[in-house]
């Protein structure tokens, strides 16, 4: 996993903050090509300043990340664009926007003046749209879809940017249990089929044991503790960093770990 090879993107020393505070402290992060990663840890630790600095869109007080070993301050926007994919956390569009022109801004980053929208164009936005199941919804205007609906087509819109590298910020927040395995089985089918590597933001802790092959602990502005979820999900680990105490038993089906939750570590 170490290997510099096989790191798409390699968090190197990065400090993040907002002013004076300091959310990071010189960081250090590989993530590796071809595989999910999965950021967890409690409010406020920095999962989303990471994500938005890995997208160049948090500038860090020092440190640097390399994109397949290149500095990505050194890339122009567009560029990093098409190379990069970020879904925030809970993002906004214009009520009255369809679906298709929802899922069309994804092409920004591949587009350029003077050149006319392009059959290639075309293509991504109509297999994008069907990865992710809402082409029968193309011409149904955003404020009209269900919580479901409307993120399947946010990831339409990413996946419509053909990046290699995909970023989703709490994707799964705000759905029921239905479509959240709905969205995190199609995130993994990209990974699995089409070799993307995915850095997600996620709470659930089960959710994240079940779909990442690397997983990283946040706490205190460093890594806790970074591995497979075998190696993470021990009770002495989710109690540091969570302040939970927890068994862990397997999972019958899928015989990933499973933490069940049994109180506050120190009840205030």
């Amino acid at each position: 996993m170490d290997d510099l090879l096989a790191r798409r993107i390699d968090v190197q020393e990065l400090t993040l903050g907002y002013g004076e505070d300091v959310i990071l402290d010189a960081l250090s992060l590989p993530i590796p090509s071809g595989q999910i990663t999965v950021l967890a840890g409690p409010n406020g630790c920095g999962k989303s300043t990471l994500l938005r600095a890995i997208r160049r869109l948090h500038a860090p007080q020092s440190g640097k990340v390399l994109l397949d070993a290149e500095d990505i301050s050194k890339l122009n926007g567009k560029a990093l664009g098409r190379r990069i994919g970020l879904l925030a956390q809970s993002p906004s569009a214009p009520q009255d926007m369809t679906v298709e022109e929802l899922v069309r801004l994804g092409r920004y980053p591949h587009q350029a003046m003077l050149q006319p929208w392009s059959p290639r164009d075309d293509a991504a936005v109509a297999s994008a749209m069907e990865g992710t199941t809402v082409t029968a919804l193309r011409g149904r205007r955003v404020g009209s879809l269900s919580g479901g609906q409307l993120q399947r087509a946010w990831i339409a819109m990413i996946l419509a940017q053909e990046t290699d590298v995909i970023c989703l910020d709490e994707p799964v927040n705000h759905l029921d249990m239905a479509h959240q395995l709905d969205c995190l089985e199609l995130v993994s089918k990209l990974n699995r089929d089409q070799g993307r590597t995915v850095v997600l933001v996620l709470h659930d802790l089960n959710l994240a044991a079940r779909y990442a092959d690397q997983l990283v602990f946040l706490s205190g502005g460093k890594i806790a503790k970074r591995g497979t979820p075998e190696e993470l999900m021990r009770p002495d680990l989710i109690e540091s960093v969570f302040d939970v105490t927890a068994t862990i038993i397997t999972d019958p089906v899928y015989g990933r770990p499973l933490c069940v939750p049994l109180g506050r570590a120190k009840p205030e």
